[in-house]
């Protein structure tokens, strides 16, 4: 059961087609963690560019999702990294999404029995 995500998107987006789904959230679930620890870095070294790359990476797939707290908090972190804020001000938003993204990859594996 879905609380974390929705995937309504995404079968809109596929036509309801199962093997897009699966694609969709079997790279959710490898690449933004991943994804997510290079923004953590680029946080923690004042690295703005490296930091807004990839949470512009991750952006659309969250939005795809349907996670839209998490949406809005990334758009915050891109909007930090242009304006190349303090990282104080930043950390409590990153750990919020960082929290939705995880909450969201074990309900995700949990419902499609990923590994």
């Amino acid at each position: 059961m879905a609380l974390n995500y929705n995937l309504a998107k995404v079968y809109a987006l596929s036509d309801n087609d199962p093997e897009f789904v699966n694609q969709i959230i079997s790279l959710f679930v490898t690449e933004v963690p991943l994804d997510l620890l290079q923004v953590k870095l680029g946080i923690k070294t004042k690295d703005h560019k490296l930091a807004y790359a990839y949470a512009h990476k991750i952006k659309p797939t969250l939005d795809l999702l349907g996670m839209n707290n998490a949406f809005e908090e990334i758009l915050q972190i891109e909007a930090w990294t242009k304006r190349e804020g303090k990282r104080k001000e930043i950390n409590d938003t990153f750990d919020s999404v960082e929290s939705a993204v995880e909450k969201a990859v074990k309900e995700i594996k949990k419902d499609f029995n990923l590994q």
